[in-house]
C-alpha cells in the first residue's frame, strides 16, 4: 500500500512530503520513545507517534522511515513542519488515537515486521 492510498483510507491530513506520497509502506511501528524507534523500527516503516517536535523528523531520517503519523489531534511544532518540509519527509496528522490508528493500519494489511 502506498501512503497516498492510506491517506484516502483514513482521516489523515498531509502536512509535508506531498511529493513522496507514492512511497510504499513496508510496515508500521508505534512508539513515543525516540531511542526505541531508532533501534527497533525498520527501513520503510510508517511511524505512529503522539510527539510533534522537530526531533521526530531527525529520527525518521536516521531510521529511513517512510513517514510519520502524528496521532491524537496533536499539532506538530512549526519547527518540525519546517524541518520535515526541507527534508521532504512525509508527515501526517490525524484526530484518531494512536491505538485506533494502529488498529486500522493492521486491518488494512500494514503490520509490524
Amino acid at each position: 500500500m502506498t501512503v497516498q492510498e492510506l491517506v484516502k483510507a483514513l482521516p489523515l491530513k498531509v502536512i509535508s512530503g506531498q511529493s513522496n506520497l507514492e512511497k510504499e509502506i513496508k510496515g508500521g511501528y508505534v512508539s513515543d520513545l525516540l531511542s526505541n524507534v531508532m533501534g527497533q523500527a525498520h527501513v520503510g516503516n510508517l511511524w505512529v507517534t503522539m510527539q510533534g517536535h522537530q526531533n521526530i523528523v531527525a529520527v525518521a531520517l536516521l531510521a529511513g522511515l517512510t513517514g510519520i503519523i502524528i496521532a491524537g489531534n496533536v499539532e506538530p511544532d512549526p519547527e518540525a513542519i519546517r524541518k520535515a518540509a526541507s527534508e521532504d519527509i512525509i508527515m501526517l496528522t490525524t484526530p484518531l488515537s494512536a491505538y485506533e490508528v494502529v488498529g486500522r493500519l493492521y486491518q488494512l494489511g500494514i503490520t509490524g515486521e
